[in-house]
């Protein structure tokens, strides 16, 4: 045997940190994994959107498409509409977001007579070119935002947005 030996005291005050040890762990496992998990889980942001617009049907001049895609915000799925404003350059298929860079407000393409052959936010007048370059002088701050294309069977497939390659 030790000559070491543990009083009563020292013996209950081991356990009760032990056992208070495993209970602390036992509520805040649950804790960290539900702040974790997020940053875990797979995310489908490269994936593309399937359009009604066929690609033969696509001009140089931008027509206005819209999409649905299926969102995962935590636990509730809801589906989201939106709209890019696409178009041919060439042989190159051409897909602008149609928010402005100023407050956020939709661009419409020719939606001032004044000025033709340019997108036009009507909230505070402001104007891009067709690559969705801004007019300077205008309250934009940035150019339009542009979506990743693909084609599939006919079909304009869109995907994430990044920021314009165009200008």
């Amino acid at each position: 045997m030790s000559n070491n030996r543990v009083s009563r005291r020292q013996f209950l005050n081991y356990t009760l940190t032990g056992v208070g040890g495993f209970m602390a762990a036992g509520m805040l496992m649950p804790m960290i994994r539900f702040a974790i998990d997020p940053a875990l889980q797979t995310k489908a942001a490269g994936d593309f959107v399937q359009t009604s617009q066929k690609i033969a049907d696509i001009t140089e001049q931008p027509i206005k498409v819209d999409f649905t895609f299926e969102q995962v915000d935590a636990w509730y799925k809801s589906d989201v509409t939106e709209a890019a404003w696409v178009y041919k350059e060439g042989d190159t298929i051409v897909a602008l977001s149609p928010v402005c860079k100023h407050l956020g407000c939709t661009v419409n393409w020719e939606g001032d007579s004044a000025h033709p052959n340019q997108f036009f936010c009507a909230c505070h007048g402001g104007r891009y070119e067709k690559t969705g370059k801004n007019v300077p002088g205008t309250p934009p701050t940035g150019p339009l935002d542009e979506y990743e294309v693909s084609e599939k069977d006919g079909f304009l497939l869109l995907g994430k947005k990044m920021p314009n390659t165009l200008v």
